[in-house]
């Protein structure tokens, strides 16, 4: 529906998940999780019908529609705010487990420090509102944020608390009671996003290969092989005393990609099965 104040496309009734225990705003109209869903949505739709070349008056409808949703919004706290209206400060849990409305920080790319600075400090200050510790998939989530906003200390710090006996078993499963694997597979991937992250694109569309993003003082030393990364690369890596040293990048599918590393890139070309191999040092 078309929201009568702002004029923006929004879905209507709806909520923000498990965070709406409060009469004023239990049933509300486009939450933000809603709209960076939506975001995603039509961008896939568009992309598809780009794709297959068909339907090109619905994707342009498609796109219409995505440019009139209502965009994401800072609130007066300096935090990405969780609903259409500023009503994080009056929510009754301060701290709650889940924060839906940083999809767009992970697992969408809405939001990265690089190309949208402000909103990743309002998704900084949303994340220091609600607190580091929570259930076992909320924690993996928290990590996952930190290791978004290149924040290796902060994300270290949440795994290790992952990983006690608090949240974590003698057999490393999860303990969110009885057992949760998305405390299992959401740590994993934490881990993966510390060392690699790939899921933003430049300007001109090409893929971006961050290698050491959020690489924690803990880890001074180390390799990895095998990670694969969006559009198809698989890379493998090494440092040392924190700095990188090696890496190697094996494109799978032939897509164009800048591999980066802090201010240095090296950019791939575009044929199946090409490899790069650089030296860091």
């Amino acid at each position: 529906m078309v929201h009568p104040k702002s004029g923006w496309l929004v879905t209507n009734p709806s909520n923000s998940p498990e965070n709406a225990h409060h009469r004023d705003f239990s049933i509300c109209a486009g939450p933000t999780l809603d709209m960076c869903i939506l975001r995603d949505l039509f961008d896939n739709v568009a992309k598809a019908q780009s794709v297959l070349q068909m339907d090109s008056d619905f994707g342009r409808d498609v796109l219409s529609a995505r440019n009139k949703l209502a965009p994401l919004q800072i609130g007066a706290r300096g935090q990405l705010q969780e609903w259409l209206d500023d009503w994080d400060s009056i929510a009754p849990e301060q701290q709650h487990r889940h924060i839906s409305h940083l999809y767009a920080l992970h697992p969408s790319s809405q939001i990265c420090p690089e190309s949208t600075p402000e909103l990743a400090a309002a998704a900084k200050q949303t994340l220091e509102n609600r607190g580091d510790e929570s259930t076992g998939w909320a924690t993996a989530w928290r990590i996952l944020f930190w290791a978004r906003l290149w924040d290796g200390e902060h994300a270290h710090k949440i795994l290790r608390y992952l990983l006690t006996p608090t949240l974590t078993a003698h057999n490393m499963f999860d303990l969110h009671p009885p057992f949760q694997i998305d405390g299992n597979f959401g740590g994993a991937a934490a881990v993966l996003e510390m060392l690699v992250q790939s899921h933003e694109k430049s300007a001109e569309g090409k893929r971006l290969v961050r290698l050491l993003p959020a690489l924690p003082s803990a880890w001074p030393d180390g390799s990895v092989s095998g990670i694969l990364a969006k559009g198809g690369f698989v890379v493998g890596l090494s440092w040392k005393n924190g700095k990188l040293v090696h890496s190697e990048v094996v494109s799978k599918f032939g897509e164009p990609a800048s591999i980066v590393y802090r201010d240095k890139v090296v950019d791939f070309s575009k044929e199946i099965g090409s490899k790069t191999v650089t030296s860091w040092e």
